[in-house]
């Protein structure tokens, strides 16, 4: 399908919103995204690229085998929380290695593609509602501005004002986890630098190196009731971080004594969504799919997300039957990829006799561990 006619409005300036705007606009359609921050910022901390999200940024031109700002993994190291004892080694995917970026650089990288390309961003626009008409979708402004596009993608992450459209409205299960995230200055660079996860029974720390080991990125998660706040800009105290990993030791510990900034959010579970689609508005990324962090592949999945909804345009002839396609490419793997990640929050907070026997098979499996989820990063959606 020829698309160079086609005019394309993209909900959200995310990491999803600027990939897919990207890729309808390199295969020549006329695409406006719609953010409504003011400006990009200095926002989140760490992101992990595995094999399968990195093959798409090479694919936009965003990425090479030495990406800008991007830290390349030598694997994961796991640990115990007491003394910060190795248990197991994982190395590198056989697909091939994680890069580690800080989330206001890669989004950066999206950005600045996007404008060489052609994409019109639209700063402080906040998309409230979007209908559709025959042949062509209404977006409807927060300002009371409409505007009229063949099809519009909404991207607007996991608290989307957009999919209550397509889905009705829908109440997030509480999982009783709570995160904490922080970035430190770090002065102590490793030739082969790696993620660490530290398991602990009902809390797991991971840490890894960010900006050329210049900063380390904390992400501290705790089983606990008594905080529901979603919003992962709220502000925590590292006193309390502290305290509440006070048992955690080895350099993790000495990691989390130099935290001075931190925020903490509360983890809330939906579902994939059980509609993607409606002919002339879709959902992309965390809008379609929300993840718990379990499996670092939020960001993957909406860069493979990007790219499969801008081949179905290629391979189809018209907008409805694109989107039905790129539904159906999309939702059973986005499944299996959530529920893999929410069973491994189960599998790090374990606690007695089963955390005990879970480190000796870790001990075995060894740099086997890995293979159990080829499947993962092995997936190319641009091949």
């Amino acid at each position: 399908m020829n698309i160079n006619s086609l005019k394309f409005c993209v909900i959200g300036g995310g990491i999803g919103g600027l990939a897919a705007a990207l890729a309808l606009r390199v295969r020549g359609a006329q695409v406006t995204v719609f953010e409504q921050a003011s400006e990009l910022t200095e926002v989140g901390a760490g992101l992990q690229i595995s094999a399968n999200g990195m093959s798409v940024l090479r694919a936009l031109g965003v990425a090479d085998d030495k990406p800008a700002f991007g830290q390349k993994s030598f694997g994961t190291v796991l640990r115990d929380y007491r003394k910060g004892r190795v248990i197991s080694r994982v190395p590198s995917p056989a697909a091939g290695p994680t890069y580690y970026f800080h989330r206001a650089d890669l989004l950066d990288l999206l950005h600045k593609a996007a404008l060489r390309a052609g994409v019109e961003i639209c700063f402080g626009s906040r998309v409230t509602e979007v209908r559709k008409h025959p042949g062509e979708a209404e977006i409807v402004l927060e300002s009371g501005e409409r505007l009229r596009a063949e099809c519009a993608i909404a991207a607007d992450g996991g608290r989307s004002v957009i999919r209550p459209i397509l889905n009705g409205p829908e109440t997030p299960a509480f999982t009783h986890q709570v995160a904490w995230r922080a970035t430190i200055p770090w002065s102590h660079p490793d030739q082969t630098p790696r993620a660490a996860l530290t398991m602990g029974p009902g809390r797991h720390v991971v840490t890894y190196p960010l900006r050329d080991q210049s900063l380390m990125n904390v992400v501290a998660i705790e089983e606990r009731s008594d905080w529901r706040e979603e919003g992962w800009w709220q502000e925590g105290h590292p006193e309390d971080l502290r305290a509440r990993f006070a048992d955690f030791g080895g350099e993790v510990g000495d990691i989390l004594a130099q935290v001075e900034q931190v925020n903490i959010w509360a983890l809330f579970l939906r579902p994939v969504a059980a509609k993607w689609q409606n002919g002339r508005l879709a959902l992309l990324g965390d809008a379609a799919h929300p993840t718990l962090p379990f499996m670092a592949q939020g960001a993957c999945l909406a860069l493979e997300d990007a790219w499969c909804l801008a081949r179905a345009f290629e391979a189809q002839s018209g907008v409805v039957k694109a989107l039905a396609a790129y539904e159906s490419v999309r939702k059973s793997r986005a499944q299996k990829v959530v529920a893999t990640a929410g069973s491994n929050a189960r599998n790090f907070h374990l606690s007695g006799p089963m955390r005990l026997a879970a480190q000796a098979a870790l001990m075995a499996l060894g740099p086997r561990l890995a293979q159990r989820y080829d499947w993962i990063y092995s997936y190319d959606p641009t091949g």
